[in-house]
């Protein structure tokens, strides 16, 4: 079975283009501020951490009181 694989190198670069097109404003807010989204992203992965919590009622009183 003879496959090939066709390699468009100016669908890369468009994707790429379109990435950074979308998220300029967050990139140059990077390199102008040095500030990232890190925190947000630290406390999103501890409260998936909670995963199986059986009062999520209880869970969710907890991380107000701790995090507001």
């Amino acid at each position: 079975m003879n496959t090939t694989i066709e390699l468009d190198p100016f669908k890369a670069f468009n994707t790429i283009a379109n990435t950074i097109t979308i998220n300029y404003r967050s990139i140059l807010n990077y390199f102008m501020n040095r500030s990232t989204n890190a925190s947000a992203e630290s406390f999103n992965a501890k409260i998936k951490a909670f995963g199986g919590v059986k009062n999520v009622e209880f869970v969710l009183f907890r991380l107000t009181r701790i995090f507001a």
